[in-house]
């Protein structure tokens, strides 16, 4: 899981006005050093609910701490209008499912569009016409007995098909400023007034907060709480002639995966920690572990503030308790390292890079190859220890962009070399991010043919090398060829590859050329493949339930996404006779993709290396205070969105603007 820190916080807690024990008695504020504390002060988080697509809530947490200070603020502002904080309180659980449920049908989907139309009404959220609406919402509460109230702002997200509500503290004057702003003729964003959504918000800070608050527990829901990958060698490098010999004939030290060194709680059977995502709205939502949750808010946010969104130092604190060690008079302790490692030091870095490339393999078409990349960390240090690392080979690696965690100073760019300075964190964290060109050739190219020679027949044929300048310590692990035919399913196919191993799918052909466990380095291959792929007869299946469904029907917010998992409907599936209904008819030389493109999608991995040129040594980082504690390095690169286009048919490109 990425960092979540908020920094809005302050890094110690503000007393607590509202203690009312006669020891500590204190005066009340007035109402405009009040209204300051909640505009300025950071983020307190009134309720929390979490609502199921079938408009249930099905989690719900309040905080009577920051009640109190709502009602407080209200009794304060002392304008004698008609509405208090004591008739505003928290609603009961059905009825903020009855107010989310009404706006829904209200706004035409569950987060609205955000714009204004011909029917909307004064009071609504699209009357506001903006559209940070959809996220920032607001909910009318109707009270049995007459009467009413609004809720405002209500932070939106869907995650895991839940529905995360987080309903911050704001100041009165705020809450009045919306009220009139959803009954003016004149308002949205390009309204020129200091009073409209955008000058409303940017003085509202608690609105960040309450979104990473909402950001966090949607990691929580869906599993999504695995810190940052850092990877190690098994086995100590030799060097010399020994790295040379073993790497030719694929006996390296292969790197691992190394977790974080915090202890994570077993999540219950219902909880889908660890589980992808795509398996929780499978067959309807999947439940989370309510527990888990509890427990992450009572650490992470007490009596409402948030502290520490990290959901690994919250886990860990809850296990291991804080530090018992006295910091050094001279030092203060960063916020992102709420308690001390004790135990063996050492640190760990990875460079992990991924390849996109399009390779066409013709003369008027140029090749497209970037790398996206990112350092991650790991620094077992005792106490508080500054650590400097330089980056060499920048002017090769042509970095284009670059950030860095928010515990990082940079130095400028000198002489082909950055240096870095942080305090670090607990556990695993990504160091920076970067972009850059590909500093070596491709570690996978050829090119890749296919024709048809029938309605359910085509001939297909690769030609590709492998590793081609690649010396040791580059080591590729796997690399596998996937040809993907999503319209049609396939039958059978002939041909033997001269390297490798072949499996089909029903709507794919896979061709294995280097498997886990037998690596390559040292050394390149080239790899033929020449063959036929037969099809089953093309049919159209049409389903009348999706001609009555409209365009935006699986539109990401739609209000039918509960009846279409009622019905069994397919997104996929839709698209295709969507698709299907529109285009026209094709020629036989085309009918896998009717009218778009096809192509060979390659997947590998190699360590020991990195594709961008960017280094780091580990003899020239410095920790201070020096410290006995070893330095390791790894590096990896994987292919992501790594494309071959098929000589013979279309193919998208785009023309690249000449250098001056």
């Amino acid at each position: 899981m990425a960092y979540i820190r908020a920094l809005f916080l302050s890094s110690s807690s503000p007393p607590n006005p509202y203690d009312q024990s006669p020891s500590k008695a204190r005066p009340r504020r007035g109402a405009a050093s009040l209204r300051r504390a909640m505009s300025g002060g950071g983020c307190s988080v009134r309720a929390i609910w979490i609502l199921t697509s079938h408009d249930a809530v099905t989690f719900s947490r309040r905080f009577a701490v920051v009640e109190k200070r709502w009602r407080d603020a209200w009794e304060m502002e002392g304008d004698g209008g008609a509405e208090t904080g004591a008739e505003m309180p928290l609603p009961a659980d059905h009825e903020v499912a009855a107010a989310f449920a009404e706006r829904r049908r209200r706004e035409g989907t569950v987060r609205g569009k955000g714009l204004r139309t011909r029917v909307s009404s004064v009071g609504s959220d699209s009357w506001v016409d903006d559209p940070i609406t959809r996220h920032i919402i607001s909910l009318h509460i109707d009270k049995e007995k007459g009467g009413g109230f609004m809720l405002w702002p209500v932070v939106l997200q869907k995650r895991g098909g839940y529905y995360i509500l987080v309903l911050p503290l704001v100041d009165p004057q705020s809450f009045k400023a919306y009220e009139r702003l959803m009954k003016r003729d004149d308002c949205g964003s390009s309204a020129k007034e200091n009073a409209n959504l955008s000058s409303i918000l940017l003085n509202l800070p608690c609105i960040t907060g309450a979104l990473m608050v909402a950001h966090v527990i949607g990691d929580i829901i869906t599993g999504d709480t695995a810190e940052p990958e850092v990877i190690v060698s098994t086995g100590p490098s030799v060097g010399g002639l020994l790295d040379s010999l073993t790497g030719s004939i694929g006996i390296s030290a292969r790197p691992k995966p190394i977790a974080a060194p915090v202890a994570a709680p077993v999540a219950s059977v219902s909880s889908p920690i660890g589980a992808p995502q795509s398996e929780s709205i499978k067959g309807g939502v999947r439940p989370f572990d309510k527990d888990l949750l509890r427990n992450f808010i009572l650490g992470a946010m007490p009596f409402g503030t948030p502290q520490d969104l990290n959901y690994a130092n919250v886990t860990s604190i809850r296990t291991m308790g804080f530090s018992a060690d006295p910091l050094p008079t001279d030092q203060k302790q960063p916020a992102w390292k709420p308690y001390l490692y004790k135990g063996r030091q050492r640190t760990l870095f990875s460079s992990l890079e991924t390849l996109n490339a399009a390779l066409y393999d013709r003369d008027d078409m140029q090749d497209f190859l970037s790398v996206s990349g990112q350092v991650t960390c790991r620094a077992d240090l005792e106490g508080l220890p500054d650590v400097s690392l330089p980056l060499s080979e920048l002017k090769a690696a042509h970095l284009e962009v670059s950030s860095f965690h928010h515990c990082v100073q940079t130095s400028e760019p000198t002489n082909d070399k950055q240096t870095l300075i942080f305090q670090p964190p607990l556990g695993n964290f990504v160091l920076m991010h970067y972009q850059a060109s590909c500093n070596m050739d491709p570690p996978v190219k050829g090119f890749y043919q296919l024709s048809m020679v029938s309605e359910n027949e085509g001939a297909f044929l690769f030609k590709l090398r492998l590793m081609e300048g690649y010396k040791s310590p580059f080591l590729m692990e796997f690399c596998m060829i996937t040809m993907p035919f999503p319209r049609r399913r396939v039958a059978s196919y002939d041909g033997n590859p001269s390297v490798g191993t072949v499996s089909m799918t029903e709507h794919s052909i896979e061709w294995r050329i280097v498997s886990s466990g037998r690596g390559l380095s040292g050394r390149s291959i080239e790899a033929t493949f020449s063959g036929t792929v037969r099809f089953h007869p093309l049919t159209v299946r049409v389903n009348s339930s999706f001609l009555s469904v409209s365009s935006t029907a699986f539109a990401e917010d739609s209000d039918s996404e509960q009846d279409n998992t009622k019905n069994g409907a397919n997104l996929d599936d839709y698209l295709m006779e969507k698709m299907n209904k529109d285009l026209q008819a094709v020629d036989l030389e085309e009918p896998l993709s009717w009218q778009a493109y096809n192509y060979a999608k390659v997947s590998f991995k190699i360590v020991g290396g990195t594709l961008s040129g960017l280094m780091i040594d580990p003899r020239s980082v410095t920790i201070y205070p020096s410290v006995k504690a070893p330095v390791e390095y790894s590096m990896q690169a994987s292919s992501g969105d790594y494309i071959l286009w098929n000589t013979l048919g279309k193919c998208p490109s785009t023309a690249l603007p000449k250098e001056l």
